[in-house]
């Protein structure tokens, strides 16, 4: 009977326990559930707050090739977008599209690539020579089966290069041509004497030769440029290479077609089996959600959509550093560039437009990555000597869209615009300490991103706060550079996924920004939600 009761008194002490449990749970729970939606609260209407320690003292310039672009023969990025033809009724500059030509000389293209990309692989130089109407077509079989009537050739490019101020960048063709075939366009373009290419250029109206100083020696060459090991590339690249000769003055940056994204071994046997017989090497990255069925929509996201893709851009400075590492065991004195000539956002096309020419439209989500991008890229410029977005007109993170004789600027061309401040200044080390927020793929986001540098007495900085919802006050220790004034612009809109459209007033353009001032060597900067600022000291 005594040992029932004691059951029945140990029952009861253990029923009181689990209760006791249960109820300090739901209060946890409760407590829980109040912090979630007190943050949730104060997301909404908090204000972030981040500081920056400046360094005047820099040693490093920003090249301005860093502001390189990208044109290959690819849906309407040339035919339309950059050329329509002496004959159009569209008003051009001797062929070039008037109203893209002053957009791009107000840009200060620093460099250009062509003719791609995929397509520089099947491209034979001499059918885009001599009199238009006798140049043969072909099929552009990489983007859309279109046909290609080679009106736009080499001097159509390397006038534009010329009128432009951009130095030329040639993508030649390994993965079907020739070394006989390149050698010739070589010494076609450049060569000033009495040799059998370049009587031919005479005789197609250029008597003195151009300027040429980069040649890519093929293009994507694991890939569409002819699905090769990097073993067998690297002889295909000191093959090549040797007959791209320098002619009259003229000194050739020879650039090897490097690896896509993560690919280390390529960068490691072209370090090992090429070495310094090549002044650069390429290097490729894209911001995708995947390759494999759908990228997502450029102008219809969520702010999970809008934080992964930051996150994924972010990815390329480990990218960058990894490949600099393997290059750095072979090359100390860093003689061989890092080029990182392809870039940039690749969404799903627009609907109702050819899936093989890559039309995306752009909002102020792609303007982001290239403002992070570039704070990424200053900050390698010990290696990292070029980079080229993809691509200039109408084609994945395009700087114009064109429709007919519509034009529109898009929110990443007034990025590159606002950011021309740092071509070939002093790149000025930051510390920055700011909130971060853990996203998607194991990634995290800083909210705020900066870059400075310092050129003719002026000092700038670009800062981008990434946070949709909260604007943010930066303070910012300029450690003891001299300056009493400040003015700046900024580029942000209602939402992340606005965009300037055809027929209709821009939505995202700059706007003058009045929200710093400088006080006591300190600058406070008072940053809107999405908002990307650049700021002039004097």
């Amino acid at each position: 009977m005594q040992n029932s009761i004691k059951s029945i008194r140990n029952l009861g002490l253990s029923l009181k326990r689990m209760f006791d449990l249960l109820q300090n749970d739901i209060m946890k729970t409760k407590t829980i559930f109040t912090t979630i939606c007190l943050a949730a609260t104060m997301s909404l209407y908090a204000q972030r707050t981040a500081t920056i320690s400046l360094s005047p003292e820099g040693t490093q310039i920003i090249p301005k090739e860093i502001y390189g672009q990208f044109a290959e023969h690819l849906g309407s990025c040339i035919y339309g977008g950059l050329w329509v033809g002496e004959n159009s009724s569209i008003p051009n500059i001797q062929g070039y599209r008037t109203d893209v030509f002053n957009a791009l000389k107000e840009l200060k293209v620093p460099v250009l690539r062509w003719p791609g990309g995929c397509f520089a692989d099947e491209y034979h130089w001499m059918d885009g020579i001599g009199p238009r109407e006798n140049r043969p077509k072909m099929v552009n079989n990489n983007w859309g089966g279109t046909i290609e009537d080679n009106s736009f050739g080499t001097h159509e490019f390397l006038n534009l290069c010329e009128m432009l101020g951009a130095e030329p960048y040639i993508s030649g063709n390994v993965g079907s041509g020739t070394v006989e075939e390149l050698a010739k366009w070589v010494e076609y373009m450049t060569s000033e004497g009495d040799s059998p290419m370049a009587r031919l250029r005479r005789q197609n109206g250029r008597d003195h030769a151009w300027k040429v100083k980069y040649l890519g020696v093929g293009n994507e060459s694991w890939g569409c440029g002819g699905n090769m090991r990097p073993e067998f590339y690297s002889d295909l690249y000191r093959r090549y290479s040797t007959y791209c000769r320098n002619y009259d003055g003229n000194v050739l940056f020879k650039v090897a077609s490097g690896a896509s994204d993560y690919d280390y071994n390529w960068t490691d046997v072209l370090m090992q089996q090429v070495g310094t017989r090549m002044n650069g090497l390429s290097l490729h990255y894209y911001t995708v959600a995947g390759w494999t069925g759908s990228k997502g929509k450029a102008t219809s996201f969520t702010d999970d959509d809008y934080f992964f893709t930051l996150g994924k851009c972010r990815e390329i400075e480990d990218v960058i550093k990894r490949h600099c590492q393997i290059m750095d065991q072979y090359d100390r004195q860093k003689r061989v560039a890092l080029m990182l000539d392809e870039w940039g956002t690749w969404w799903d096309v627009e609907e109702g437009t050819n899936p093989g020419h890559l039309f995306q439209q752009n909002t102020l989500r792609d303007a982001f990555v290239a403002s992070l991008t570039f704070d990424i890229f200053h900050k390698y410029t010990d290696r990292l000597k070029m980079a080229n977005i993809a691509q200039i007109v109408n084609v994945l993170q395009s700087m114009i869209l064109t429709k007919g004789d519509q034009m529109v600027l898009t929110p990443t061309y007034y990025v590159f615009k606002m950011y021309n401040v740092h071509q070939d200044a002093t790149y000025l080390p930051l510390q920055i300490i700011s909130d971060q927020v853990q996203v998607r793929g194991n990634r995290t986001v800083p909210m705020l991103s900066a870059t400075a540098s310092q050129k003719d007495g002026k000092t700038h900085i670009s800062l981008s706060n990434v946070d949709p919802n909260q604007k943010q006050t930066v303070t910012i220790s300029l450690g003891g550079l001299k300056a009493n004034r400040v003015s700046g612009e900024m580029l942000t809109s209602a939402h992340l996924t606005d965009y300037n459209d055809f027929g209709k007033a821009e939505v995202v353009h700059p706007q003058a920004f009045n929200g710093a001032k400088i006080q006591n060597g300190v600058l406070t900067v008072e940053l809107p939600a999405k908002s990307i600022v650049t700021l002039e000291l004097q």
